[in-house]
């Protein structure tokens, strides 16, 4: 019973919230981003806590949620009525937010993942109910407190404390009109699947295997110090992640040796120790996953460049194999301090094996040659192309994937339209 109040209280609050102007709504935004501001040593503290994460990391995770409200906070408003010229008196498009928004959110970024879905589709004029990973209900119940304190009303946000097991249940009441996942590709088809049968919206953001594109014309020394935080930030827990660092063959000798020189400086530390750019894994059987596959990938044939060395439960010094094609541990998505190097004679294999794996999320491609840029550009399947720098998301700038990493945008204007229905009104 205390679910379905939960629920119908969040109705409720939408029947009025969708009626707010959009620029007071933007007022409430902006206080919430100043009271994360405000608070972000606190909220970065109990990341922490949570999840293992390095507190300068954490700290930089809750002030990079209070920029993107900002953004938010300011952002134009595209959900004024579109007139279409045609020969009736009136033709126009009209936005309208679509209800109670259910949110299933994973640990890793215990408040950005929130608030990157939250924030947009709450300003839609929708109102959200949230399914946080188990570890991170503190951090669910602090963004709640956090919207009541800027001043929006009770039912706007809600944290469900609520397992896995209860997803389908909340997901298949009528008050749920639609569902955005962060999460595993396994959680996203089965979130989908019931969504779908449902006639229910969904948005899913899914794992990735990001290939990291060394050609012979780049900064070696800027791509190998930012390849290595490519993979080891939040201890290589992100699904953006540089995963596959794919080095063209003539630079291989040269590269290679900068490459593991930037990779060894990370050794992991005191998460809760400012100096500290790498901690344990979220779970110890988290810890365990990786440790098989890594094994798994040895025993069919990967090479060792630099050892995966657990040093305790859920710490590992972090390790490097080189693998081939064929090698099924491609397929997988390796969620940890372990890094892969592949090798391509020239930019069409290194295409073709960026290419050749399920997912399509986000690929960084090194090379100052614009033509080659382009090339990669034109042809990489997956939803963000960086170019000699690390993925990373920008608020400014749509986020989503392709094939097995999902469908639907992030950030940006474009994430303020996925959870709304488009109305035509035309007529005389």
């Amino acid at each position: 019973m205390i679910l379905e109040n939960k629920l119908a209280k969040s109705q409720k609050a939408f029947e009025t919230w969708k009626l707010v102007p959009f620029t007071e709504k933007q007022k409430l935004l902006k206080k919430l981003a100043n009271l994360l501001e405000k608070n972000a040593a606190k909220f970065g503290k109990n990341i922490t806590h949570e999840m293992n994460k390095p507190i300068s990391q954490s700290i930089a995770e809750v002030e990079k949620s209070a920029l993107m409200t900002n953004y938010y906070a300011n952002a134009e408003n595209c959900f004024k009525p579109e007139k279409i010229q045609t020969e009736f008196r009136v033709s126009e498009i009209h936005y309208v937010a679509k209800g109670v928004i259910l949110g299933v959110m994973p640990w890793n970024f215990p408040f950005w993942q929130v608030l990157r879905f939250a924030v947009p589709a709450i300003l839609a004029g929708n109102t959200v109910v949230l399914k946080h990973a188990s570890i991170c209900f503190k951090s669910g119940n602090m963004i709640e407190k956090l919207f009541l304190e800027a001043g929006f009303p009770k039912g706007i946000f809600t944290n469900l404390e609520i397992g896995h097991a209860d997803v389908k249940k909340v997901l298949e009441n009528p008050i749920i009109k639609g569902v955005s996942l962060t999460g595993s590709e396994k959680a996203g088809a089965e979130v989908a699947s019931i969504a779908g049968k449902n006639i229910k919206k969904s948005l899913l953001e899914l794992g990735g295997s990001d290939a990291f594109i060394v050609l012979d014309d780049s900064d070696f020394k800027k791509a190998a110090k930012s390849g290595a935080k490519a993979r080891l930030q939040n201890c290589g827990q992100a699904c953006n992640a540089g995963k596959r660092f794919i080095i063209q063959k003539n630079i291989e000798k040269e590269f290679l040796p900068m490459f593991i020189n930037e990779y060894e400086k990370y050794i992991p530390g005191n998460p809760l120790k400012k100096e500290t750019i790498i901690s344990g894994m979220a779970r110890p059987d988290l810890a365990d996953e990786l440790e098989k596959q890594y094994k798994k990938a040895i025993k069919y044939g990967a090479e060792i460049i630099l050892p995966l060395e657990r040093i305790s439960k859920n710490e590992f010094m972090p390790g490097i194999i080189k693998v081939k094609v064929g090698n099924p541990i491609l397929q997988e998505e390796l969620f940890g301090p372990l890094g892969m190097v592949m090798i391509a004679k020239n930019d069409d294999e290194a295409l073709k094996l960026a290419n050749d794996i399920p997912f399509g999320l986000s690929n960084s491609v090194w090379t100052k040659d614009k033509k080659r840029q382009q090339f990669f550009i034109e042809n990489l399947d997956s939803g963000t192309v960086s170019l000699n720098k690390e993925s990373s998301s920008d608020p400014r700038l749509p986020f989503g994937g392709a094939k097995s990493s999902g469908y639907g945008t992030e950030l940006s204007l474009l994430a303020l339209k996925e959870f709304v229905n488009v109305k035509t009104i035309v007529g005389n």
